[in-house]
């Protein structure tokens, strides 16, 4: 299959623009220290003598993603792929590799310490793995595969998602040109989760509280609702959307800023994280353009 034509930012085209890299590079590191950012969520700081020549981090690319390797849980067995001759990848160790990916939260150059934050929970490998995660530990990042560059030209950028998507959100309140307006709508389960976030830009940041509620549960999810209620400016052609989070609370959201705010398909990115029920979820799989 012929791959997409590349771009290389500074982006200001007013679209999503995607450029390859050469090879996708597998990592072999360990945990150099955990920090809980709160009760749920831990920034796990990597190493390794892999990074050692530097690690492909793009500036307001926040899309970006490795995929992670993990331990089996059961047996401890570290099982991932390789890159041996002619191109080719092989399976090292006995079992099903588990994987998931993570947005780059991070990239030290000076210290070569690459970051992952990570949503606290007993019902997933990758939860339970970042709960226990101490320095030393284990874990084979290969990627990212490419950049996915935002637009740099507009004023005012809206980003949302529930707390699987707060690296991104971070990420885009941070790297935003100075000079725009970031609005951020934020679903977390209390005042617990809410983080301090800052960037250049100019920050309205909203957090929104499930209470008891599951994330993404219900008819109409409390980000939604949030989003509902949000003024948007009065030229659309000046806002650009970027959410994330469980993938059938997504749906009625896009649906929402397509056909009932009328934004055009080029400023508004979702991306389906996780899926309620699913194990082992693909986000590669959905297609929201089938809305």
């Amino acid at each position: 299959m012929a791959r997409k034509r590349t771009f290389t930012g500074p982006n200001r085209t007013g679209e999503l623009k995607l450029h390859f890299h050469a090879k996708v590079v597998r990592r072999d590191l360990r945990v150099a220290r955990v920090e809980d950012l709160t009760g749920r969520y831990r920034r796990i700081t990597l190493v390794g003598d892999d990074l050692a020549g530097g690690f492909p981090f793009a500036r307001f690319a926040p899309l970006d993603h490795v995929r992670a390797f993990f331990p089996n849980p059961e047996t401890g067995e570290l099982i991932a792929y390789r890159e041996v001759a002619d191109h080719e990848w092989v399976l090292e160790g006995s079992g099903d590799p588990i994987h998931r990916d993570y947005t780059v939260r991070a990239w030290d150059p000076d210290t070569g310490e690459l970051s992952l934050e990570f949503v606290l929970h007993e019902h997933g490998v990758a939860g339970r793995w970042a709960r226990t995660a101490v320095p030393g530990d284990p874990l084979v990042v290969n990627g990212p595969s490419a950049h996915w560059f935002l637009p740099e030209n507009y004023p005012h950028y809206l980003v949302a998602g529930d707390e699987t998507a707060l690296p991104m959100i971070a990420r885009i309140i941070e790297e935003a040109p100075a000079g725009c307006r970031v609005t951020a709508v934020v679903e977390v389960a209390d005042t617990s989760d809410e983080l301090a976030l800052t960037g250049a830009a100019e920050l309205d940041l909203h957090w929104v509280h499930r209470a008891s509620a599951p994330a993404g549960e219900g008819h109409l999810s409390p980000l939604e609702t949030a989003l509902r209620e949000l003024p948007l400016p009065d030229d659309l052609g000046e806002l650009f959307v970027v959410i994330a989070g469980e993938t059938n609370a997504l749906r009625p959201i896009r649906r929402y800023f397509r056909h009932e705010v009328g934004l055009r398909r080029k400023q508004l990115v979702v991306d389906g994280y996780w899926k309620r029920g699913v194990a082992d979820f693909d986000h590669h799989d959905v297609d929201f353009d089938e809305d």
